[in-house]
């Protein structure tokens, strides 16, 4: 029984998962945090890992990372870290994203060039910032890498060209899903010169071995590990609640949004993965039950025992701001209330559905760009919700299917490993277990329910 080990190195901590390279079956696993905030030096990465592979890497044939994408890391002409690595979530980049926008003509010059609109999140805003706001350090860059970019580069003991995939190169604002090519021009734009950047592996391809001779594989961004781990298929979407939520398809053709709702990404397969991300998932619904005086249970039970649509009480969850829509200093609001719907049950309820409804305008996107919805997959912490797993079909107008709980992103990296380990064209096919089905899904309810919520959001903030 060949092994091989999958890593996701996220934002909030290491996960490692080593499996059976044949079926998918986790025999060990390991985990440790990193640390808190927007950016963080990409050595903290590597000290986690270790503590989280301890002991699980001595007889492993394969391994592969799947990082949080987006973030910037800078390296000097001997490959050294110049200055702490800027995560997706670090917001401080926005005004450069905006300014690079306007620079080009616009979203849709953007959108047709790389199948995305730069966000505050994206690598190239960050590199422009960088650029801008520290130009004694930004002098001495030589290279630029994603997260996972640099761990797989550290794996193989720094010895081979740093490499990425085509599925987190996609996020950076400077590489084409369309063309399969780098958009040097795009990259100088950000950051005023141009930078060494990661060769871009093919999906299943060996690019260096560990010093232990373990083979390493392409890896990929957190979300094209998802949805390898998950096995998604045509007609899939994947909604995923974490700390941020995701609704993301395999799909085969690039996507071109130039909303900038839809990020055109690409995946860890050869194909496409159309994504939209916003910024308020699971926390909604901690946050919601912080000030009902409950824990979750006690939240779902609340929710639960509220009718569809809450009586009319209409949750806009902008806590942290919002990126979809584009709402960066928009707070949440209770909208609706009346002395006779002013209910715990109703509140909890509105924000079941105001975090769902958010999800649901991301499934409308992906289907305004062409992808077919079948059935959707709802992963992620908030989905071990019993009420967002009863509310979800009503919202979401979709019959609904939960996975069994796992660390898919790890387990995508760790299926990618075992792909480069075969040889084959395709990945393996792993079972990993069946889903749940969710209660079927009540079409007018939804669509009472998203319309009002579309009103009240346009009503508050025009959009």
């Amino acid at each position: 029984m060949a092994l091989v080990a999958g890593i996701d190195s996220s934002t909030q901590s290491c996960k490692v998962v080593v499996c059976d390279s044949t079926t998918g079956k986790v025999v060990r696993e390991g985990r440790a945090p990193h640390p808190d905030g927007t950016e963080t030096h990409p050595h903290h990465w590597w000290s986690a890992l270790g503590e989280a592979s301890s002991g699980l890497f001595d007889d492993v044939a394969a391994v592969s990372v799947a990082g949080q994408q987006h973030g910037m890391v800078v390296v000097d002409e001997d490959g050294e870290v110049i200055r702490p690595a800027l995560l997706w979530n670090d917001a401080r980049s926005a005004g450069a994203a905006h300014d690079l926008v306007q620079e080009l003509d616009g979203p849709k010059a953007w959108a047709d060039a790389v199948g995305n609109v730069p966000v505050a999140s994206f690598t190239v805003g960050k590199l422009r910032w960088f650029a801008e706001h520290e130009p004694e350090l930004a002098a001495r860059a030589h290279g630029v890498m994603l997260p996972h970019d640099w761990l797989t580069w550290r794996l193989g003991g720094a010895r081979h060209q740093p490499t990425t995939d085509r599925g987190d190169a996609s996020g950076t604002g400077y590489w084409s899903p369309a063309e399969n090519t780098y958009r040097t021009d795009l990259l100088v734009r950000g950051f005023g010169r141009e930078l060494e950047v990661p060769r871009v592996a093919a999906p299943a391809e060996t690019v260096g071995h560990t010093p232990e001779g373990a083979l390493i594989a392409p890896g990929t961004g957190d979300n094209m590990g998802a949805a390898l781990g998950l096995g998604v298929r045509p007609g899939d979407v994947v909604v995923s609640l974490g700390t941020s939520g995701t609704v993301f398809a395999a799909h085969d053709r690039p996507t071109h949004d130039p909303t900038g709702t839809v990020c055109g990404f690409a995946d860890a397969t050869g194909g496409h993965l159309p994504l939209v991300c916003t910024l308020n998932a699971a926390r909604v619904l901690s946050s919601a039950a912080a000030m009902l005086g409950t824990d979750l249970a006690g939240l779902d039970h609340l929710a639960l025992g509220a009718r569809p649509g809450s009586d009319g009480v209409v949750l806009l969850p902008y806590l942290d701001g919002e990126r979809t829509p584009e709402l960066p200093e928009a707070t949440g609001s209770l909208h609706g209330l009346r002395r006779d719907n002013m209910t715990p049950a109703n509140i909890a309820r509105a924000a079941v559905e105001g975090m769902l409804c958010g999800l649901a305008d991301g499934l409308a996107a992906l289907s305004g760009q062409g992808v077919p919805t079948e059935r959707v997959l709802l992963v992620g912490g908030g989905a071990r919700s019993a009420a967002v797993r009863a509310i979800a079909p009503i919202v979401l107008g979709a019959p609904v299917v939960v996975p069994p709980a796992a660390e898919y992103v790890a387990l995508g990296a760790a299926r990618q490993a075992a792909w480069a380990l075969s040889g084959e064209e395709s990945p393996p096919v792993w079972t990993l277990g069946a889903p749940e089905e969710s209660s079927t899904y009540d079409f007018e309810a939804g669509t009472e329910l998203r319309e009002r919520y579309a009103r009240f959001r346009h009503t508050v903030h025009g959009v």
